[in-house]
């Protein structure tokens, strides 16, 4: 089925701290900001909440949301499911919202290799579809308290570490930390790797530190449980959800039927033309002078 977006009145009822007045006080601020697409009402409550409904916060977050993405089209670019690559991604690795929620209403979000041959893996791509679906079910069905990233690493090889791009992760991780509307909680590792150090190696100097304290490595997935109740996972690892199978089928169809949702998405882009107050946000990005295209990577 399409995309039917949540009802935004639903989103005040359910939630008190979610103000429509604050809302509507971003929708004058955006308006004044030449440079912005146009947003949706529904995206901006979807900033505000994951700000925790401060709306200085939440302005800065939106700026950063559509200038990473303007900046960065060889990531977030080619939104579309029906583009060969994107169809590839989605074969190779299953990025999936689990239905059910933790006790404490966070959203797990799950990782797992499908096809586990690296000249199929696309890092830039695979980056691209994990904001896509998590995207997608914000909007679908609203925000969680906390978003927490299980990540199965059961056929992730050598070779597919080989082609991470750094500057493409590091671009994505200053996108998780500054510019996604969730409330990112944690990153949960299990069927850990000899190479992990290698991987944390990568991540971390791109990371702030309390982001960084949320790495957790689990030797054994029955540590998982205490922050992933087990009940709640896929079939395989002894959950009530689906099997990887059925998940990856779910997945492959919600990208392929919404596709106008994310060709709007593609199309929200950033005018700097028209920018008023480019000194504070074109050459501060990253914390370095100039924009992305000019970031260079040690």
């Amino acid at each position: 089925m399409p995309l039917t977006e949540i009802d935004v009145e639903h989103l005040y009822e359910k939630d008190i701290d979610l103000k429509k007045e604050d809302v509507c006080n971003l929708l004058k601020w955006k308006e004044k900001q030449l440079h912005l697409p146009v947003v949706t009402e529904l995206q901006l409550a979807l900033f505000l909440h994951s700000c925790h409904y401060s709306t200085e916060k939440a302005k800065r977050t939106i700026d950063m949301y559509f200038t990473i993405k303007t900046m960065s089209p060889q990531i977030f670019g080619n939104r579309l499911p029906s583009n060969p690559m994107v169809q590839a991604a989605i074969n190779c690795v299953l990025f999936i919202p689990l239905p059910d929620l933790t006790p404490e209403g966070d959203l797990i979000l799950f990782v797992k290799m499908m096809d586990t041959d690296p000249e199929n893996y696309h890092y830039g791509t695979q980056i691209n579809c994990f904001d896509m679906i998590t995207l997608l079910h914000l909007h679908q069905h609203g925000p969680a308290k906390g978003v927490i990233i299980v990540f199965d690493m059961k056929g992730f090889a050598f070779g597919h570490f080989l082609k991470v791009n750094v500057a493409y992760m590091k671009t994505f991780l200053y996108y998780l930390q500054e510019g996604m509307p969730i409330r990112f909680k944690s990153i949960q590792f299990f069927n850990i790797v000899p190479f992990m150090d290698k991987v944390l190696a990568l991540m971390k100097p791109f990371m702030e530190r309390e982001v960084a304290e949320s790495l957790v490595m689990h030797t054994k997935i029955e540590s998982l449980y205490k922050y992933v109740p087990q009940k709640i996972l896929p079939e395989e690892y002894g959950g009530s959800s689906d099997t990887l199978e059925i998940l990856h089928e779910k997945y492959r169809a919600q990208m392929n039927e919404n596709e106008d949702f994310f060709k709007f998405q593609e199309s929200q882009i950033v005018d700097e033309s028209k920018r008023l107050d480019k000194e504070n946000y074109v050459g501060d990005i990253f914390g370095v002078n100039g924009t992305f295209k000019k970031l260079q990577v040690d």
